[in-house]
């Protein structure tokens, strides 16, 4: 049976990936010319604007912050998918065979959050989404600073183990947000 986390989770991801799908059909696959640390930092962006805007209390642009925690979903599955490639795999890949490898980092990003909240409980539905968007600026840093070490760490978890931290700490936002309205 499916807990309303899991039930939730998937919600937002069959938003995100309809997005992601739309998107590439649109773009191709030119995220593909990007190094890791470029897109960590296409999602500092993001989660930046994100703190500036809960900052201010107030934004110029009229993107709605949801729009930015879906691209931190998606540029994040986008990290994980880039890694998972050899050097020699082509450019554009085809959105049907993209598709099954987003799901695929989907359903294990899925999994690590239902063994956490087996673990710590439901814990982050008392947090502010203030605090988890500090965590995930967190997460970044620690991120970068293993790129910038060339993926060497001493006693810390590898950046994928972050990304998928930061997928589903984006998704805590996304369903918060959702249940505020």
């Amino acid at each position: 049976m499916m807990t309303q986390t899991e039930s939730e989770y998937k919600q937002v991801i069959a938003l995100c990936k309809d997005v992601f799908e739309k998107k590439t059909k649109d773009y191709g696959t030119a995220w593909r010319i990007l190094r890791l640390p470029s897109i960590t930092d296409q999602i500092l962006i993001k989660a930046q604007r994100i703190r500036s805007i809960q900052e201010k209390g107030a934004q110029k642009i009229e993107e709605d912050i949801r729009n930015e925690f879906i691209g931190i979903i998606n540029y994040s599955i986008i990290a994980i998918i880039q890694e998972s490639l050899s050097e020699n795999a082509p450019l554009e890949i085809p959105v049907e065979d993209l598709m099954p490898k987003y799901e695929k980092v989907a359903d294990e990003t899925l999994q690590l959050l239902l063994d956490k909240n087996h673990d710590y409980g439901e814990a982050w539905r008392d947090m502010r989404i203030s605090s988890i968007t500090d965590i995930i600026l967190m997460k970044l840093y620690r991120v970068k600073q293993i790129e910038d070490n060339k993926g060497k760490t001493l006693i810390s978890e590898p950046v994928k183990a972050n990304y998928q931290d930061m997928i589903n700490y984006a998704v805590f936002c996304l369903i918060k947000l959702e249940e505020e309205k």
